[in-house]
C-alpha cells in the first residue's frame, strides 16, 4: 500500500483537515450535509488527500480552510478563524478522517460515498478518547458494508431518501428502483432518461449510480 505522502507530514495534515472541518462548521455556519458536500467535492481537498506538496506542506490549516470554503461560498464577511484549546467534535472528525485517509489510502469522496458525515460525527463521544485504531476498525466495517450495496442504494441513503421517496421525486417507478437495488435488473443497461432522472434527484453524476461506469460513459 503506497501512501499519498510521507508519514512525517501526517501530524500537520491531521491538524489541517481538523481546522477545515471546524472552520466550515463554526465560522461558515454550514449544516452537516453542507459540510459533507464540501469535503467530498472540494478540488483543494482532492489535492490534499493525494499528497500535493502545496496543500500538505505549503499552506497553513486556516489557509487551506479558507481556500476550501472559497470554492463554494463568499467568505469575505466571515470572521477570522480563532482556534481554541477545546477541540470540537467537528475538529476530531477532521483529524480522524485525515488519519484514516492516509492509513487506508482513501479519499474523502471514497469515505462519504460509504458513510455520511453525521454518522462519523456521532462516533465522537465513543471514540475520541480511544486509540485511533478502534476508529479505523469501525470505519473499515462501514466501508466493507457499503461495498455490498448497489451504488444507487448508497446514493439514495446518503440523500436520506426511501425507495418510495426516490420514486416519487424522480418519476422512476418504485419497482424499477427495487429491481436495480436488488441487482435483478442491471442499472448499467437502463435508459439514459431513467439514469438522468435518478442522478438529478440524487444530486450526483450518472457515473455515481452505475455499477461499472468505465464501461458505459
Amino acid at each position: 500500500m503506497i501512501h499519498a505522502y510521507d508519514e512525517s507530514y501526517l501530524y500537520d495534515a491531521k491538524r489541517k483537515l481538523a481546522i477545515v472541518v471546524d472552520y466550515l462548521a463554526y465560522f461558515c455556519g454550514l449544516s452537516n450535509q453542507q459540510i459533507q458536500d464540501v469535503l467530498a467535492k472540494s478540488k483543494s481537498l482532492k489535492f490534499f488527500c493525494s499528497g500535493h506538496p502545496t496543500y500538505i506542506s505549503g499552506m497553513s490549516g486556516i489557509e487551506l480552510a479558507m481556500k476550501v470554503a472559497y470554492e463554494f461560498m463568499d467568505i469575505s464577511n466571515i470572521k477570522e478563524y480563532e482556534p481554541t484549546f477545546e477541540k470540537t467534535p467537528e475538529y476530531w472528525v477532521g483529524w480522524s478522517l485525515a488519519s484514516y485517509c492516509w492509513y487506508r489510502c482513501k479519499t474523502l469522496d471514497d469515505i462519504f460515498y460509504a458513510i455520511d458525515f453525521v454518522k462519523i460525527l456521532n462516533m465522537y463521544h465513543l471514540y475520541h478518547e480511544m486509540d485511533i485504531t478502534q476508529f479505523y476498525d469501525t470505519m473499515d466495517k462501514y466501508m466493507e458494508e457499503s461495498s455490498k450495496k448497489t451504488k444507487l442504494r448508497i446514493m439514495r441513503e446518503l440523500n436520506n431518501l426511501s425507495q418510495s421517496q426516490l420514486a416519487k421525486k424522480s418519476g422512476v417507478s418504485l419497482r424499477s428502483i427495487q429491481l436495480y437495488e436488488q441487482r435483478v435488473n442491471d442499472i448499467d443497461k437502463a435508459q439514459v432518461q431513467t439514469l438522468f432522472k435518478l442522478a438529478k434527484t440524487l444530486n450526483c453524476s450518472i457515473e455515481k449510480i452505475l455499477e461499472n461506469p468505465a464501461n458505459d460513459f
